[in-house]
């Protein structure tokens, strides 16, 4: 059954190369253009020739810094490295358990 009439497919067509064109309408030009509303920001005076504050020609000299004791560094650096692989082992060592007890489970 056939609902759709024969010129239902007409609109899809192309036009006739004869027919008159269905382009926009030609549109009025103005014939000078505008001047733009807005002619820029307003020119700003100079500064005034002393508007900058008096600046220190000779400043203080530097303080002395305090005193270090290497030693102490040194020594405080030894325990920190000693600590810090202390932790790495441990977590190196737990890591090593659960992958062997992990590896255990899947071969059983």
């Amino acid at each position: 059954m056939n609902v759709s009439s024969p010129d239902d497919d007409a609109y899809w067509q192309r036009p006739d190369p004869g027919a008159a064109s269905l382009g926009r309408p030609p549109q009025d030009q103005p014939a000078t253009p505008e001047t733009p509303p807005y002619p820029g920001p307003p020119r700003t005076d100079p500064p005034a020739p002393h508007w900058r504050p008096p600046t220190i020609a000779t400043p203080p000299p530097p303080r002395h810094m305090p005193g270090q004791d290497m030693n102490a560094i040194d020594e405080a650096e030894g325990s920190a490295r000693t600590v810090t692989y202390g932790v790495g082992l441990v977590a190196g060592a737990i890591a090593l358990i659960l992958i062997c007890l992990l590896c255990g489970r899947a071969l059983l």
